[in-house]
């Protein structure tokens, strides 16, 4: 079995102390800035990773009925260790907002604005998610001091996404959607 990158994210995030499904999405909502993924994928891959040796899945009481919880097996930590030293390369970024702003010259800047304008409440929502990340670091005490550089990237992304948004949508509002002969826009 290939495992995918979404796999050793599954992999690392199961950790030493082991996790639920439910536990891996409530993570990768709360870290969503670094890998999203649909939510049934962080149902489905445990589950293949289980079955094909990487992890162990316990059943565990919860409040209504089982849950299962999966663990790191020898085989999952190998497949980490061989990971880690492949050579890492810039994230793959899918950027939508910067591709919407780019047709603010096919379609006007007033449709883009209205789109981008929704970007707000997702920034503060992952601004939340970074936050409650930071506050549960602390309980993984052999971990926090990775996770806390982990955190403040994040929080440096999001500045920098919220600097981008503001720009672009004082771009849009001063009605900007042809050629400029400025090279970049001014910064504030």
């Amino acid at each position: 079995m290939r495992l995918s990158p979404f796999s050793y994210v599954v992999l690392v995030l199961v950790g030493r102390n082991g996790a639920g499904p439910h536990d891996l999405r409530r993570m990768a909502h709360n870290g969503r800035v670094y890998w999203d993924a649909a939510p049934s994928q962080w149902y489905a891959e445990p589950k293949r990773l289980a079955e094909h040796g990487y992890l162990e899945a316990h059943k565990t009481p919860g409040r209504t009925r089982e849950r299962t919880h999966y663990e790191l097996t020898d085989r999952g930590r190998e497949a980490l260790a061989e990971w880690v030293r492949t050579p890492a390369t810039l994230p793959r970024i899918q950027n939508e907002p910067v591709v919407r702003l780019a047709a603010a010259d096919l379609v006007g800047p007033a449709a883009v604005l209205e789109g981008l304008e929704a970007m707000r409440p997702d920034l503060e929502d992952a601004r939340a998610g970074v936050a409650a990340g930071q506050e549960r670091a602390a309980e993984l005490t052999h971990r926090a001091h990775l996770l806390e550089v982990n955190h403040r990237y994040a929080e440096r992304l999001l500045a920098l996404q919220e600097e981008w948004l503001a720009e672009a949508e004082a771009l849009l509002r001063a009605g900007v959607s042809g050629g400029s002969s400025r090279s970049s826009p001014p910064r504030s």
